[in-house]
């Protein structure tokens, strides 16, 4: 991976990079970072490429890379497929001579189209005086745009100024719409910037995408010229025969004795077997090509975002197969400080401790040991209704002395429980493996200072509350720093894995968020496939640039693997009815057949689990009490 930067510019008044943006980009590289500063055949135009490298795979090779014609290429991405890599290759160097081989912008594209993995590239041709970037289909490497005073800038992270007034021109996402092309040669000319965009094949029209075209510059879509096949099939957009009589109500949520029963009813035993098929299979390419540490270091290569919800079990069971065993897996959990006015456990143990004397006067006998007897049951209940279970509480409290279980856990948010109860899953399923559970904790004072410091450029251009919750809690936990359980006490503990595997796709292909039940309420099959349709081709926008900003930032890399395109090609050509069976409640007929397949894994209640959000299982979205809509813009990423 890599922090790419760009800038274009007059020969006759020439620009600098920012400071503050090349700092950021090395975070996301520690390991090499260069400047190159290149021309072409004509004069009038300069360019300045600057990479930072995170080393992963095959030999350290430094960017910006420049071959013998002068072309120099800016990479920050991953084969995965499609372009033949050797183990002790670099993917980058491979793809230069690739590209250095081609003479017209078919081969050009060719040479995109057959990655099978997440990119984002800028590419100088010298001879032709062309510049080429652009994202992969699905967006999952972050570049951003800006034109002002006759310059174009991109960049994988910018820097948001605080009170800018956009005279230097505003950042926006480069939509992963296809392949932009500069003529360098009409630029040193003219002074303005002219795009021509090679669309992908099969997405949806890049009409919408493009609205975050910056202003000083113009686009023309290639009506005629070549395109970039999609890297995925058609969405299979057939819809159940109707049938007889009134459309079925929705079940009652079943409880956990009797949810075996529900999905035994829906089982689809060859298509279950199948997901896990080209699913482990893109687990397996996102972690074992990674460079590891020494055996005897004893650090973990890959972690997890981990909730102990259906879709962080699965990566890990799944990872479990592939990492070898030796290794430690991190599982990173998050959460934010919960107020304890807010919480009504303590005001109930209190009350409860208060009336007990005015109750076993109610309830017991004039025995003394009735009173023993209604006391000891007290304290059990107390112990079993505060959280699901109490060893749960022991562990959090710390040791099993009753007056420790009594004490209100500040951290003790949903992921964090649900966190818990996974790691014993996985533990039962895979005793020898060391899974570190790290539990990242997160006050106030730190998620404000560093939401001033860092977060807010990062989730930048972005900038409604979701970001802002998403982008903060991710953040953190991608940091990995907190502590883990070990012999009933707590080490603080930092992961130094450089791959984090995360979650994302799951609920967009499955129907696992809850729009998605109110659009098949309101129409039924037809309007849940519009809608999974749309999130695929939104995602980049609204997600995945954001994140790899966010996790970059640690010098780690954001791994996507419900979006490895044979997952999504596989998914894609499946009948919704399938995928997804939304008369049954939640924490069943949401990503029904992935629920199936958890099962087959051998996860237990893990696999029943109904989705939460980020940023209300963390709890960040309530750790400064705003009463904001998701939507609405938010003035904590505008202000330093």
């Amino acid at each position: 991976m890599c922090g790419i930067f760009c800038l274009l510019s007059p020969s006759a008044a020439p620009s600098e990079p920012d400071e503050q943006i090349l700092e950021h980009l090395r975070r996301r590289g520690p390991d090499s970072n260069r400047v190159v500063t290149a021309t072409g055949t004509d004069p009038g135009y300069r360019c300045v490429f600057s990479a930072h490298v995170l080393h992963m795979r095959g030999l350290l090779t430094p960017q910006p890379l420049q071959d013998g014609a002068g072309n120099v290429l800016l990479w920050n991405g991953e084969v995965f497929g499609g372009v033949a890599v050797d183990p002790e290759e670099n993917d980058a160097a491979v793809l230069s001579r690739k590209l250095e081989s081609c003479r017209g912008a078919a081969e050009v594209l060719a040479v995109l189209a057959a990655v099978r993995g997440p990119w984002a590239l800028v590419y100088h041709q010298r001879a032709e005086d062309l510049l080429w970037f652009g994202r992969d289909f699905f967006g999952r490497r972050s570049l951003l745009w800006r034109s002002a005073a006759g310059t174009l800038t991109l960049t994988s992270v910018a820097a948001q100024a605080s009170g800018s007034d956009g005279s230097d021109g505003t950042w926006e996402e480069v939509p992963a719409a296809g392949v932009f092309r500069v003529d360098l040669k009409e630029f040193g000319r003219t002074g303005s910037v002219s795009l021509e965009l090679f669309p992908w094949d099969g997405a949806d029209s890049p009409t919408a995408a493009l609205e975050s075209l910056p202003s000083a510059c113009r686009v023309v879509r290639n009506p005629a010229g070549p395109v970039l096949p999609g890297p995925v099939c058609p969405l299979n957009v057939s819809l159940p025969v109707p049938s007889d009589g009134a459309e079925p109500e929705p079940e009652p949520r079943p409880s956990a004795q009797d949810l075996e029963e529900v999905l035994a009813g829906k089982r689809r035993l060859e298509e279950e077997e199948l997901l896990l098929s080209v699913l482990s299979e893109a687990v397996r390419r996102r972690v074992q090509p990674v460079r590891t540490q020494p055996v005897c270091d004893g650090s973990a290569s890959v972690a997890l975002l981990f909730s102990g919800g259906i879709d962080s079990m699965v990566l890990a069971v799944l990872a479990d197969r592939h990492v070898p065993p030796q290794q430690p897996i991190d599982l990173l959990n998050v959460a934010f400080r919960l107020q304890e006015n807010r919480s009504t456990s303590g005001k109930k143990q209190k009350e409860n401790r208060s009336t007990s004397g005015k109750k076993q006067k109610e309830n017991r006998s004039t025995s003394g040991k009735k009173q023993k007897e209604n006391r000891s049951t007290s304290g059990k209940k107390q112990k079993e209704n505060r959280s699901t279970s109490g060893k749960k509480q022991k562990e959090t409290a710390g040791g099993g002395d009753p007056a420790a279980v009594q004490t209100f856990d500040a951290f003790g948010v949903p992921d964090r429980l649900t966190g818990r109860a996974g790691l014993e899953e996985l533990r039962r399923l895979s005793p020898d493996r060391r899974w570190n559970f790290v539990e990242i904790n997160v006050s106030q004072e730190e998620l404000q200072t560093m939401r001033r410091e860092r977060i807010r450029h990062l989730v930048h251009p972005l900038e409604t509350v979701l970001d802002d919750s998403i982008g903060c809690a991710v953040w953190f936990a991608a940091r990995g720093a907190g502590a883990v359980m070990e012999d009933g006490g707590a080490r603080a503990f930092t992961s130094s894995a450089r791959v984090v595997l995360t979650g994302i796709g799951a609920d967009e292909q499955l129907a696992g968020y809850s729009r998605h039940r109110v659009r098949f309420k309101a129409s039924g099959p037809e309007g849940l496939l519009q809608e999974l349709r749309m999130e695929l081709g939104r995602i980049s926008s609204r997600n995945l640039g954001r994140d790899d900003r966010v996790i970059g930032d640690h010098g780690k890399e954001a791994r996507f693997p419900y979006l490895d395109e044979d997952v999504v090609s596989y998914l894609n050509s499946l009948p919704v009815w399938v995928k997804a069976d939304l008369v049954l409640p939640r924490g069943a007929g949401d990503k029904l057949l992935l629920r199936s397949a958890a099962r087959r894994l051998g996860l237990g209640q893990s696999a029943a689990l109904p989705k939460r959000a980020m940023q209300f299982g963390s709890r960040v979205a309530k750790m400064e009490d705003r009463r904001e809509k998701a939507s609405d813009r938010c003035g904590r990423l505008l202000t330093a």
